[in-house]
């Protein structure tokens, strides 16, 4: 980025002052938190220099195109006592608090499924720097939203997976822009968890119709929960004799949940909400207040490592521990 072409984007958003890069903007002693929403691989960098620098840090997934990068950045945020905040903002969803709240009076859990798919890249003219590894990173679907559905399911339900087993595929061999496919269009994922429950999940970015639908179900020794983040404003809850949707209502949801539904019944809560409720945890907990369940960066170098091992897993076809 050139210092006009900050001075224009400055005056069209009321910005205060432009500079010419990240890099002039972090060593200007004029910010405290640095929000960094580059390609991938000018996550790393970039992340890290705000740290030495002192500065609080919101980083978009993946935090690095590598494992052991991710858990380098987790580290230094760590030592440094640093606010580092990962945007996994589906934990935001009051219904996904509320489940996480449920489920721990179903007993055992034994099954745990689901899927994130989306069709965006469907088409062979669709194309996007995600879809370079050079940019992007070596795992695209399961890295930029596998991530998301797996930090879910370990957020919810408190439980580590501990092997994996994945396949994947590329379904559009070339894109008129980029051109040969090097990365994954859609992966299949087995796993099992440390108290045994078994669990899978399908991630695709190639699946028509199917716009942003992240879906998990969680079978457990009393009854059931399934979450489905087009319907955020509903957790399906099913046992033996019977089952029922939960409308959210903050005056019956429990209290973990009840921060998260700001609006009365009947006005819908989306994605927005749940963006706007990290980051004003995120800048709560900057300013030395307590948030529960705020993803920081040792859950994004989770999320890299998980990613690294599916990724291990399909070239080499066997399981592997986690």
């Amino acid at each position: 980025m050139d210092e006009e072409r900050a001075l224009q984007a400055g005056r069209l958003f009321g910005a205060e002052r432009a500079f010419g890069s990240a890099e002039n903007l972090i060593e200007s002693e004029l910010v405290d938190v640095v929000h960094v929403c580059t390609p991938n691989h000018l996550h790393a960098p970039l992340a890290l220099k705000a740290l030495d620098a002192g500065l609080a840090v919101i980083c978009e997934k993946p935090l690095a195109t590598d494992a052991p990068t991710a858990a380098l950045m987790a580290e230094r945020a760590r030592d440094a006592g640093l606010v580092a905040a990962v945007p996994f903002v589906y934990r935001f969803h009051a219904m996904v608090r509320e489940a996480r709240a449920r489920l721990a009076d179903l007993g055992r859990i034994s099954l745990i499924q689901g899927s994130y798919l989306q069709d965006w890249l469907l088409k062979s003219t669709d194309d996007n720097w995600r879809v370079d590894p050079a940019k992007g990173g070596p795992g695209r679907t399961i890295g930029d939203i596998g991530s998301h559905w797996f930090d879910l399911v370990e957020f919810v339900t408190g439980e580590r997976i501990t092997k994996l087993c994945a396949q994947t595929s590329v379904v559009v061999a070339d894109r008129v822009t980029s051109g040969p496919v090097l990365t994954e269009d859609l992966a299949t994922i087995h796993f099992a968890t440390a108290s045994g429950a078994l669990g899978s999940v399908a991630v695709s970015q190639v699946a028509p119709g199917r716009k942003n639908r992240l879906f998990l179900e969680i079978s457990a020794t009393t009854g059931s929960l399934a979450f489905d983040q087009e319907s955020p404003e509903r957790l399906w809850l099913g046992g033996r004799e019977g089952s029922q949707a939960l409308v959210r209502d903050p005056m019956t949801l429990t209290e973990a949940a009840k921060p998260y539904s700001p609006l009365p019944a009947g006005h819908p809560q989306g994605f927005q909400d749940c963006f706007n409720s990290f980051i004003a945890d995120t800048y709560a907990t900057v300013k030395g207040e307590h948030r529960e369940g705020l993803p920081l960066f040792q859950d994004g170098a989770r999320a890299a490592h998980l990613t690294d091992a599916a990724l291990q897993s399909a070239k080499e076809g066997a399981w592997v521990a986690c």
